[in-house]
């Protein structure tokens, strides 16, 4: 109990409400264990169903706003993850247990409306073992009424004991079928042969055709909204996943193809560079050729001419010696004479 009014207080007045106001508070962080992870998500379950059978008890942790705003602020995070993961997972199976029991109402109608046979027409074995119970009671509070008045107290307090044996039986036997999720409401409907159906978001049976007031009645309960609260917030969140699930399944498929369209450009480039270099390599090769083809012409050229000025020079040599030669034998003529 303590622990709930300090919960209380400092929901109410802040965590540090008792801190003096010269001393330095403590930075509030989501990821804290003291905060209630359910809330920070969403909502908190417990406090759905208040007072009514689905009372899930007093949070023991703490809601608080300012916490809830820095979660909501948070980038993704795997701790953020397993939040929702919890969530997901307390509200997934309180979901699952009301579907059984939605399933099981419907179950106990189809054997209540085949099981007629044997018992008063359109009165249940439930119903009936309830009107005897009553007739009895009636009946021995009548007695002891009458043995006290003629004065016979031990007779009126041993029927009085046995009227007090059948109350409880009766309260017994209420209570065994409303645990079972069953009502005498149910029971009395249906031996005033009243159609019944079974509520698909609480599981409550309702009476087909019912006054407009008991239906809107059930429908803003606690119960009913509740539940109602809880798979809007499930259905949410997996939307919310698929939605992500497609938009990560597309940017993977457009990174994909980004990425082949890269790969694609990087091949056609690397290609164009060996072709490119392939080719500089044949000018190379070309122009050396080219170059060395022109040094071999120049060299054979070159030696051409040298042996062309060589057979020239070796012509005029020899014509210049027979012309000396002549010249010496015109002399030697003339001086012979």
């Amino acid at each position: 109990m303590v622990d709930v009014a300090r919960q209380l207080l400092d929901e109410l007045m802040g965590r540090n409400r008792n801190l003096d106001p010269s001393a330095s508070a403590k930075e509030v962080s989501w990821t804290d264990e003291e905060f209630c992870p359910y809330y920070l998500v969403k909502f908190c379950p417990h406090d759905l169903f208040v007072n009514t059978r689905a009372d899930l008890g007093q949070c023991t942790k703490l809601h608080d706003d300012e916490a809830k705003k820095l979660y909501d602020d948070a980038k993704p995070c795997r701790k953020k993850n397993q939040y929702e993961e919890d969530f997901l997972r307390f509200c997934t199976n309180m979901i699952n247990e009301v579907d059984r029991k939605i399933v099981k109402g419907k179950q106990r109608l189809l054997l209540m409306n085949s099981k007629t046979d044997g018992a008063r027409p359109g009165v249940p074995k439930h119903q009936e073992h309830l009107n005897s119970l009553t007739e009895r009671i009636n009946k021995l509070v009548c007695e002891a009424e009458e043995a006290g008045t003629r004065g016979d107290v031990e007779q009126a307090q041993g029927l009085m004991e046995q009227c007090d044996k059948l109350k409880e039986e009766k309260e017994a036997l209420i209570k065994q079928h409303d645990s079972n999720g069953w009502s005498v409401t149910a029971e009395i409907a249906a031996s005033q042969e009243k159609q019944m159906e079974v509520c698909e978001v609480c599981g409550a049976f309702l009476i087909v055709g019912d006054a407009q007031q008991r239906i809107d009645d059930h429908l803003t309960g606690k119960q009913h909204l509740g539940y109602s609260k809880l798979r809007k917030a499930v259905d949410e969140m997996y939307e919310a996943r698929r939605k992500n699930t497609i938009q990560l399944d597309e940017r993977r498929v457009r990174d994909d193809d980004s990425r082949r369209r890269d790969n694609g450009k990087r091949e056609d480039r690397k290609s164009r560079d060996h072709d490119e270099r392939h080719n500089n390599k044949r000018d190379d090769r070309d122009r050396n050729r080219h170059r060395r083809d022109f040094r071999d012409h120049k060299e054979r050229n070159d030696r051409y001419d040298n042996r062309q000025r060589d057979r020239h020079h070796r012509r005029d040599r020899t014509e210049r010696n027979e012309r000396d030669r002549g010249r010496e034998r015109d002399r030697s003529r003339s001086r012979s004479y």
